[in-house]
């Protein structure tokens, strides 16, 4: 059903090679290709990916969308699909492009989770004096603090500890984009005493600002397993993650300050498009409040 596997494969490789994408951004545009190639067999005939029409696409996308596929998920898959198809004209495999015009079905939009300020208070709260519950308060300060991705706070090295102490931090997000974003009080207190007790546990020659009980550089999963494990020892809700910190810090301070563009500039979104999800938080908190307080709202 493919015209080969092929040039498949040499459209992954240039999107690794010569285009720099992520090896997760391969993985997924190669699943994708898949599904579109297992679609394409699925037709009547003989038909290769040269063969296919805009009509067959929406098929496609309508079959999926009827199997549970959301509009973000049939989106992205557009997304590949039109871009090998693009690489495909452009070295005379095909003739037209399919893909164009198709878009993918609209879905709610749903807000994403945060804690409370009460929520986040009881998550940080404490007093242990073992070296590991102490790294972790560090690095759950650093993410409720200044809004970290998990992917940003990971990958922090020791030389960033002395911007932290005096209240900065500078990280490299998304697109190599560096920001600087402040460090709180109570962030700075506990990232200064896991940097006291960090050589307990770090490698002589570690570089990494947070460690492992190995003493490498600490992975992600386990920032995400060690924040689980947090919360239901607090009582929190189930699924409290990295992100979920980052959310909250972006809420709450637009709560305080309304300052919707210093918040951007935080997280280091790119459009502010971007960062207006969270004045829809706002506004529900607002709503939540009239509802309780105005004399003609209360239900009776």
């Amino acid at each position: 059903c493919m015209l080969t596997d092929g040039l498949v494969s040499a459209y992954l490789d240039e999107l690794a090679q010569q285009r720099r994408q992520s090896p997760h951004t391969v993985s997924n545009y190669r699943r994708d290709l898949g599904v579109l190639g297992r679609l394409v067999g699925e037709l009547p005939g003989n038909h290769r990916f040269d063969t296919i029409q805009t009509h067959q696409i929406r098929r496609f996308i309508a079959q999926l969308h009827a199997r549970g596929l959301g509009g973000r998920s049939l989106a992205r898959m557009l997304s590949a699909w039109r871009g090998f198809y693009r690489w495909l004209g452009q070295r005379s495999e095909t003739t037209q492009n399919p893909v164009d015009g198709v878009r993918a079905p609209k879905t709610s939009k749903a807000l994403p989770k945060v804690l409370s300020p009460d929520e986040a208070n009881r998550l940080l709260d404490s007093s242990s004096d073992a070296v590991m519950e102490i790294r972790d308060q560090a690095m759950f300060e650093l993410f409720y603090s200044s809004g970290l991705r998990l992917a940003e706070l990971a990958a922090l090295d020791l030389a960033s500890l002395e911007d932290i102490l005096a209240g900065e931090v500078r990280v490299l997000g998304k697109r190599n984009k560096l920001r600087l974003v402040p460090v709180g009080s109570k962030a700075r207190e506990a990232v200064g005493l896991w940097a006291r007790r960090r050589g307990e546990v770090a490698s002589a020659e570690q570089i990494a600002l947070f460690v492992g009980q190995r003493g490498g550089r600490i992975s992600p999963r386990l920032i995400e397993e060690r924040l689980k494990r947090r919360a239901l020892a607090k009582g929190l809700l189930t699924g409290v993650h990295p992100h979920m910190l980052r959310h909250s810090f972006a809420s709450h301070v637009l709560q305080s300050s309304g300052d919707l563009r210093a918040v951007q500039e935080m997280l280091g979104h790119a459009s502010i498009a971007s960062t207006q999800v969270y004045t829809h938080l706002d506004f529900q908190h607002l709503a939540r409040v009239y509802d309780s307080a105005h004399p003609r709202a209360k239900r009776k």
